[in-house]
């Protein structure tokens, strides 16, 4: 092998990992997944929204965990305040990062955005990380609901 392969090879070796990294982490923008636990655990744990500022929606929730500076952010709170506001019994909430850090702990947010989705009483049923489109939007009012089917888009 001469010299000047072996930087050759590592180039491309590094030029493959980043295309493969990149293609999963879009992949991974927007997925919704089931919430985590059963509605006794932990996870499932109804917290004061109340006394969060939330009006929880007869039907579902979105809050939606963001920054001030994140361009995804504001793309989704778009689409969810679209889809809430065609739905009269679905509410959305934007709450920032910095100013409910005692949230993010606790609902384990890594990122901006990330979108809870709970039920009337407030428990978790699903939640989505990175930017979410309509379609997604809507296969996240769907979890949980009716038969034990998994929308399209929905990861359990």
């Amino acid at each position: 092998m001469t010299p000047a392969v072996l930087p050759a090879l590592l180039l491309l070796a590094t030029l493959l990992a980043t295309v493969v990294l990149g293609a999963w982490w879009r992949r991974r923008q927007g997925v919704v997944r089931s919430a985590r636990g059963e509605p006794d655990d932990a996870a499932g744990a109804v917290v004061d929204w109340a006394a969060h500022g939330v009006d929880l929606g007869e039907r579902r929730t979105f809050v939606q965990f963001s920054a001030e500076l994140c361009a995804p952010c504001r793309a989704t709170a778009r689409v969810l305040g679209e889809v809430s506001a065609s739905h009269p019994d679905v509410t959305h909430r934007e709450m920032d990062v910095d100013d409910h850090l005692d949230l993010v702990r606790a609902f384990g947010v890594l990122r901006t955005p990330t979108v809870l989705v709970l039920d009337a009483q407030g428990r978790e049923v699903a939640r989505a990380s990175g930017g979410m489109n309509r379609a997604q939007a809507l296969a996240a009012l769907a979890v949980g609901e009716g038969p034990e089917t998994v929308p399209a888009g929905v990861r359990a």
